[in-house]
Formats: C-alpha cells, structure tokens, sequence
C-alpha cells in the first residue's frame, strides 16, 4: 500500500468515526460519552463541528480513533470466551466503564 493510499484510508477511517460519533452524540449524549470513552467537553465539541471543520480533521495525518482495549483481559474477553458471550460482554462493558475518559490532544 503507498503512502498516498494510506492517507486516504486514514482520512476516510476518520471521516467515518467523526461522521458517527456526532450522530451519537446528537442522539444520545450520555451514552455517547460512555461508548465513545470521550468527555463531555470532547463530546461538545465533536457535536459543534461544521462539514469543513470534520473534513479538516478526518485528513489529519494521524488516526483520531485509538484501541481502547489496553487491558488484554478485556480483549481475550471478547474474542475468546464462546461459552457465554452475553456475559462476557457485560463483564467488558463493566471493565471499560472502570477505564478513565480520554481527551484529544
């Protein structure tokens, strides 16, 4: 993959979560907030953007997304545990709610 393809795919990667997190926090701020992993302030702001501004953003050179699955416990969870996904995702649900918001710097 070139590097002209990767900006591409980073900028549409981006476009698409922006484009998606507005939607949710348009729909449901709170809730936003907590799947998002983000702060009411970062939620504000994502929600103010106008087309320009996200276009902007989204052709950022680094991804604005980042792996919120830090804990490999969290991770083996969902992926691995077959037996009782219900409850494996409850239980992830309830570790991630644990881990602190994030801002974007």
């Amino acid at each position: 993959m070139g590097a002209d393809n990767l900006m591409r795919e980073i900028r549409d990667i981006n476009l698409n979560y922006l484009i998606l997190a507005q939607h949710m926090i348009r729909e449901d701020m709170d809730m936003a907030i907590y799947r998002l992993g983000i702060s009411q302030e970062i939620a504000v702001t994502i929600n103010n953007l106008s087309s320009a501004q996200l276009m902007k953003l989204a052709s950022s050179t680094s991804m604005i997304t980042s792996f919120r699955f830090d804990d490999v416990m969290i991770l083996e969870m969902l992926t691995n545990d077959k037996k009782s996904v219900p409850m494996s995702h409850a239980h992830s649900a309830i570790l991630l709610a644990n881990q602190p918001v994030r801002d974007i710097c």
